[in-house]
C-alpha cells in the first residue's frame, strides 16, 4: 500500500477506535484476512484466525458492556487511553515501509491523537448524557457510538479519504461542543 494511503487508512481507523476500541481492529483484521488490506509484515499476525477470534470476542464484550449505564462510565476510564494505544497500533500496522522513528511518530501523534480526541469527546458526551438523563439515554448513545465505529471503520477500509474527512468533521464538532460547554453564559 502506498505510504500516503496507508497513513489515511490508519488514521481513519484510529478515529473509529475513539468510538469503540475493538470494532475497527476487528474490521481491519477481517479486511486483511480477506486480502482487501495488507498489514505491515510485523503486524501480519493480526489477520490470523486466533487474532480474529480474540478480536471478535473482545468486540462483543465491549459492545455489550457499553449497554450497562454504570459500566459505561467505568469503561470510559480505560477506553480513552486504550483508544490512544489502539489508534497508534492501527496506524503503525499499515505504514511498515517508513523509517521506524517516522513510523511510530506518525502512529502516536496522528493515530493515537485522533483516537484520543474522539474517545475523550465521547466520554464528555456520555457524562453530559448521564447528567441530563440520569443514564437512561446512555444505551441509545452507546448504540450510536457503535454504529459510528462500524461505519467509520468500514469507510476507512473502502474509502479512506472520505472516512478521514468524516472523522475530521466529527472531531471538529466535538471540540466546538466541548468549548461551548465550558464557556459560561452571562
Amino acid at each position: 500500500m502506498e505510504t500516503g494511503l496507508a497513513v489515511l487508512v490508519g488514521v481513519a481507523l484510529s478515529a473509529a477506535c475513539g468510538f469503540r476500541v475493538f470494532v475497527p481492529m476487528l474490521i481491519a483484521a477481517m479486511a486483511a484476512a480477506s486480502g482487501h488490506l495488507t498489514f505491515a509484515s510485523d503486524f501480519a499476525w493480526a489477520a490470523s484466525w486466533p487474532a480474529l477470534v480474540a478480536l471478535a470476542v473482545a468486540t462483543v464484550l465491549e459492545i455489550g458492556a457499553y449497554q450497562v449505564p454504570w459500566l459505561d462510565h467505568a469503561l470510559d476510564l480505560i477506553a480513552v487511553p486504550a483508544a490512544v494505544v489502539a489508534g497508534a497500533l492501527l496506524t503503525a500496522s499499515f505504514v511498515g515501509d517508513m523509517d521506524p522513528w517516522l513510523r511510530w511518530s506518525t502512529a502516536i501523534i496522528a493515530g493515537g491523537g485522533t483516537a484520543g480526541l474522539v474517545s475523550g469527546g465521547m466520554a464528555v458526551t456520555r457524562a453530559g448524557s448521564t447528567a441530563l438523563t440520569g443514564g437512561l439515554a446512555n444505551p441509545v448513545l452507546s448504540a450510536l457510538e457503535t454504529s459510528a465505529a462500524v461505519t467509520l471503520a468500514a469507510l476507512a477500509v473502502l474509502a479512506p479519504l472520505m472516512a478521514l474527512g468524516l472523522a475530521l468533521v466529527g472531531a471538529s464538532l466535538l471540540v466546538r461542543r466541548a468549548r461551548r460547554a465550558r464557556v459560561p453564559t452571562s
